[in-house]
């Protein structure tokens, strides 16, 4: 078997070869970042294997740099593995207590985890297409935080303007409020308005909800506002109304791409469970990637983060565990934020949270279980391919 280890750069790629003898082939060498680099190192692997499946590769996880070596390895047919950093960095620390870390020794370190290391599981040509869903998925997720700080603003700004409005309306993130404070960005603005302007933008942008009445009441309102008059602030929410419903276009957009690619290329059971929807489904998914990587829920859990952690040394012992976090956040906000709609939607999830808050366990601790329980079900589901039949 010949064993590759790559370490991930910028500009530029470290690699080694050697065998499972523990021969040197290729003693530590780099690569460019481009297509000359790539093909320079699937010559030299082709020089020393005539089987392409007795070649293993090994390269970091180091976000969007191993991209496109790792679909050029893929094209090439070469099973690839794509390490966790943290688990290469034990592994060196267990080989040495020195503290040597260089590209050149991680390539080597690499390697020789490979040979040493039988669990691991090999990047899938289904792994590295699903790198798709997982772009978009966290690009909808930056688009909505985006979102909500804008949103934050509006409601800061409304405050200066016109603090009597949001009294007056279930929300102030709704397209009537956003069309009124787009036309008339302050409390004197709506006070000057004509009442028709007025009774028409409201019912317009309402869908008939809104009328006369309700424009009469934001003018009255307006007349008596405490609202200070800034030109300047009122300007900014124009602005900042604009750029939410930008966002709002393009965050639906994205979420169209990730409907499309759950319904033709996924097609998974996930979206059988009740209060588990395209956003959060698609997340999960995305950052969870091929299933068969995963020898149970526990590992997926783990790499979650979502994992005890324990301390014991000699009379030492932490009593009152807590959770790692060291694993994928995205994964984490998504996993916790479907469970707590699947409990809404799904009575044997209710009922197995209010079972835990019975027991005296703090909302969030019972939360914790509850998504336990439903990345159980998921890890079955996946691997089954059923979908899900709720509890009689």
């Amino acid at each position: 078997m010949i064993y590759v280890g790559i370490d991930v750069a910028k500009d530029k790629h470290d690699c080694f070869i050697t065998n499972s003898d523990g021969e040197v082939l290729f003693k530590s060498f780099t690569i460019s970042n481009n297509r000359d680099g790539f093909e320079t190192l699937f010559q030299r692997i082709e020089s020393v294997s005539d089987d392409l499946n007795k070649v293993k590769v090994g390269l970091e996880a180091t976000g969007h740099y191993s991209y496109n070596l790792l679909g050029f390895l893929l094209d090439k047919g070469l099973t690839t593995f794509v390490i966790n950093p943290l688990h290469t960095n034990l592994y060196r620390k267990s080989l040495s207590l020195r503290k040597t870390k260089t590209d050149k020794v991680d390539s080597r370190t690499i390697a020789t985890m490979m040979m040493s290391d039988m669990n691991l599981k090999s990047y899938s040509d289904t792994s590295y297409h699903n790198e798709d869903l997982k772009s978009l998925t966290r690009y909808r997720f930056d688009k909505v935080k985006e979102r909500a700080k804008l949103k934050s603003s509006v409601s800061r700004l409304i405050c200066i303007l016109f603090p009597e409005l949001e009294k007056l309306v279930p929300t102030l993130h709704m397209a009537s409020v956003y069309a009124l404070l787009s036309e008339f960005p302050s409390a004197d603005a709506v006070a000057n308005a004509h009442l028709t302007r007025l009774s028409n933008l409201l019912s317009e942008s309402s869908k008939g909800r809104y009328g006369k009445d309700t424009a009469i009441t934001f003018r009255d309102a307006a007349k008596i506002s405490i609202g200070s008059y800034m030109p300047a602030k009122s300007l900014e929410l124009k602005h900042t109304i604009k750029l939410i419903r930008e966002l709002t276009v393009e965050i639906d957009e994205i979420e169209a791409a990730i409907k499309r690619i759950m319904d033709e290329e996924i097609q998974s059971p996930i979206l059988t469970i009740p209060g588990i929807s395209y956003r959060m489904g698609a997340m999960i998914i995305a950052e969870v990637g091929d299933f068969s990587r995963f020898d149970s829920a526990d590992k997926i859990l783990a790499y979650a983060g979502m994992s005890p952690s324990t301390y014991q040394s000699g009379q030492l012992d932490n009593c009152y565990s807590h959770m790692e976090k060291r694993g994928s956040r995205y994964l984490r906000y998504a996993l916790y934020n479907a469970t707590k709609y699947v409990c809404h939607w799904d009575k044997s999830f209710g009922a197995y949270l209010e079972k835990k808050r019975s027991e005296g366990k703090h909302y969030n601790v019972a939360l914790s279980h509850a998504t336990k329980k439903l990345v159980r079900l998921i890890f079955a589901m996946e691997k089954s391919g059923k979908a899900y039949l709720p509890a009689a």
